[in-house]
């Protein structure tokens, strides 16, 4: 039975590896204009810069396209490890409030100057996302309390409230509306191959440290007493657990913005697949949440071309009502 549970996991592993290969080379040749297999082949093996097609492909829909799949593998991971840990089926990086915080830095960035580079968005996103984590740890350490999943959740909650009330604020005050709710609307759009050098290799470190990890986040998801009788400790796996989170969530809201729903429901529905063992269920999370933003993001921008939808809307037009119904279930509190 093990030997075969291995070779439906590998199955599964190909199937979505397929999958995600198959989504990229749409990506490439849908969009609000159509380009022909045969002019992509062509802009990716012999580019002509000079023409308009091969120009759209190498500077626009490549780098897009590595973007959606290296984002919704880091969304995917960082919700499966938020899942773990807290030990609820229906945790995201939201809980910890890295999302609000990214959103926080960036209005202030915003706030300061009209015009930034894009290395300083990412180095203020992650400012941003250690802050809500010092927070939140902050609120945790009160009376000396132990990092437990109710009071994570508690704390997070809190934590995104007083964020994003600064980040409204400032957004009126500053009068930067617009410019904020483009970015936080979310999506891929504005992706370029420069932004990409910059951004990848955090997130590849974030992907290689989760499934390093994923062994200690099978124990957690058992819950602290029974890791701890089976020899983790329990604090500094939580930790640095967190600590990927922040890396994976942070580098991901520089690039696409603060995406609901992909890193909460794509985990939840990768362990319906492969179970609850987490050596299992992180690498799914990071196959099957680069498929579904890849194809989200296609959607986006087919469904009403030659404008785009922000995908964002995308996740949440799908996302509510498959919260919803899991939540009528009753699941949210099972695993």
């Amino acid at each position: 039975m093990k030997k075969n549970g291995h070779v439906q996991f590998c199955l599964f592993i190909l199937t979505g590896i397929a999958a995600v290969l198959a989504a990229a080379i749409l990506s490439l040749f849908m969009g609000s204009t159509n380009i022909s297999w045969q002019t992509v082949l062509q802009a990716l093996f012999s580019p002509d810069l000079a023409e308009h097609q091969h120009l759209a492909i190498i500077e626009l829909r490549l780098p897009r396209t590595l973007g959606d799949i290296l984002v919704g593998a880091a969304f995917g991971a960082s919700g499966a490890i938020m899942q773990g840990v807290t030990h609820n089926p229906l945790a995201d990086s939201g809980l910890l409030g890295i999302n609000a915080g990214a959103s926080f830095a960036l209005a202030m960035c915003l706030a300061a100057a009209s015009q930034i580079n894009f290395s300083l968005t990412v180095f203020a996103s992650f400012l941003g996302a250690s802050m809500a984590a010092l927070i939140v740890f902050g609120l945790l350490k009160i009376n000396h309390r132990k990092t437990d999943s109710v009071r994570l959740v508690l704390a997070g909650s809190a934590a995104s409230v007083f964020l994003t009330s600064i980040c409204q604020f400032i957004s009126i005050f500053a009068n930067i509306g617009q410019d904020l709710t483009f970015w936080t609307a979310g999506g891929t759009a504005g992706i370029r191959m420069d932004q990409l050098t910059i951004a990848a290799p955090v997130i590849l470190f974030g992907l290689i440290s989760a499934l390093l990890l994923s062994r200690k986040i099978s124990l957690l998801s058992l819950g602290d007493d029974t890791a701890r009788g089976l020899g983790l400790d329990v604090e500094r796996s939580t930790w640095l657990s967190l600590f990927v989170v922040m890396v994976l969530a942070g580098s991901a809201v520089s690039l696409a913005g603060p995406i609901a729903f992909v890193g909460l429901l794509v985990p939840y529905f990768v362990r319906f697949f492969v179970g609850g063992d987490y050596q299992k269920v992180i690498p799914g999370s990071m196959i099957a949440g680069a498929l579904f933003m890849v194809l989200a993001d296609v959607a986006a921008r087919v469904i009403n071309a030659p404008s785009e939808t922000p995908v964002g809307l995308i996740f949440a037009v799908i996302g509510v009502p498959v919260f919803i119904w899991i939540a009528r279930k009753g699941d949210m509190l099972s695993d």
